[in-house]
């Protein structure tokens, strides 16, 4: 059956590295891969609630936390899953976007 193979690419196509592994995305590129964050942390890293904000985390401070948590190595809930679709290009990235985003 055909359907197995075009179904697990079409799978790979929404992840978030698939795409673009280690090209290093622009602007408005990060700021696509940044749509599953808002989810927790708020539109534009500006949370809501208990879960902190990121908007205008310098940028090294953002990445390395991020790093972090797709090795595995800070106790997380969601952040490690998520941040094992993300290579070290799309990372540095996202934080380079929220460090520009205002606070």
């Amino acid at each position: 059956m055909r359907l197995k193979p075009i179904l697990a690419l079409a799978l790979c196509a929404l992840l978030p590295g698939a795409a673009a592994a280690q090209a290093v995305p622009d602007a408005a590129a990060a700021q696509m891969l940044a749509g599953p964050c808002a989810n927790c942390h708020g539109p534009d890293g500006h949370s809501p609630g208990a879960i902190p904000s990121i908007a205008g985390l310098p940028a090294d401070e953002a990445r390395e936390k991020l790093l972090v948590f797709r090795d595995g190595s800070a106790p997380a809930t969601v952040m490690t899953r998520l941040m094992k679709g993300y290579d070290e290009a799309q990372i540095g990235a996202l934080a380079a976007w929220f460090a520009e985003v205002n606070p």
